[in-house]
């Protein structure tokens, strides 16, 4: 993806300083500091244990952080600290303005429920209360994520590994949120599906405008949904900048080494 020529001018959603957890002696993650802006898409990249995970749980509010802190800016503009919000404030974001897709799907989706009841939960959840208006969009969703809509009473139980997540992409886009968390959202899946959803997953972000955090260990799925990069190892960033520049021209060794091999997961 290209950068957004109208990022220059926009207040930044997230932003992190200084970063770190540790687990005991273990520094799972050290000294991250970026900002995240309206409509851009980032990808956190590394091998298997470079920290990028426990970025993303630090990042969603999933894990405290040992030093530093995470503020997040909300509709009324007040960029807020996540460690100053209650629970009930936390849990109102993910239902609103923050999405979460998980590698398995069945972290995200509540497997013995029909797929409409799975993406209208989260509409009820913000109050919606009419049975047939939310029937009615669960039905435009599953349509906009290439599911049949005669599937909309089947369980995800039933749904193969690629319909399980794009089920799950529609729970979460449902409510319109701002800023979704991706964790290796092609992971497990085949090649043929995995080029399937990349392509729905840029399509959805660009058309509603979402800023997005994505963690993968797979260059591809960096290179075609974001539009900056950060390279992790050891729980440090060590490489940071626009995606094509950094995975076409890449400074530091470890990240020259990671462009011409291929991560295992």
């Amino acid at each position: 993806m290209s950068e957004l020529s109208s990022l220059d001018n926009a207040q930044p959603l997230l932003v992190a300083e200084g970063l770190a957890k540790n687990y005991g002696r273990l520094a799972a993650c050290r000294d991250v500091s970026f900002a995240l802006y309206p409509g851009e898409v980032l990808a956190i990249v590394g091998e298997s244990g470079s920290g990028k995970s426990t970025l993303l749980q630090l990042l969603s509010a999933q894990l405290a952080p040992s030093a530093g802190h995470v503020a997040y800016r909300m509709r009324d503009g007040v960029l807020r600290d996540l460690a100053e919000l209650g629970e009930a404030e936390r849990r109102f974001l993910f239902r609103t303005d923050w999405g979460f897709v998980h590698q398995d799907p069945a972290q995200g989706l509540r497997m013995g429920v029909s797929a409409g009841a799975n993406v209208g939960e989260r509409l009820m959840a913000v109050g919606w209360n009419h049975y047939g208006r939310i029937r009615d969009i669960a039905s435009t969703w599953l349509e906009r994520v290439e599911i049949d809509v005669g599937r909309i009473d089947d369980a995800p139980k039933t749904y193969s590994g690629g319909m399980r997540q794009r089920l799950q992409i529609a729970r979460n886009l449902v409510t319109e949120p701002r800023l979704v968390f991706m964790d290796e959202p092609t992971g497990g899946l085949d090649v043929s599906v995995q080029a399937r959803l990349l392509d729905l997953m840029r399509n959805l972000v660009s058309e509603l405008g979402l800023a997005a955090i994505v963690v993968t260990h797979d260059l591809a799925v960096a290179r075609l949904l974001s539009h900056r990069v950060m390279v992790m190892k050891g729980g440090r960033v060590i490489e940071t900048g626009l995606t094509d520049q950094v995975l076409d021209d890449p400074r530091e060794p470890y990240t020259q080494l990671l462009v011409s091999s291929i991560l295992p997961p």
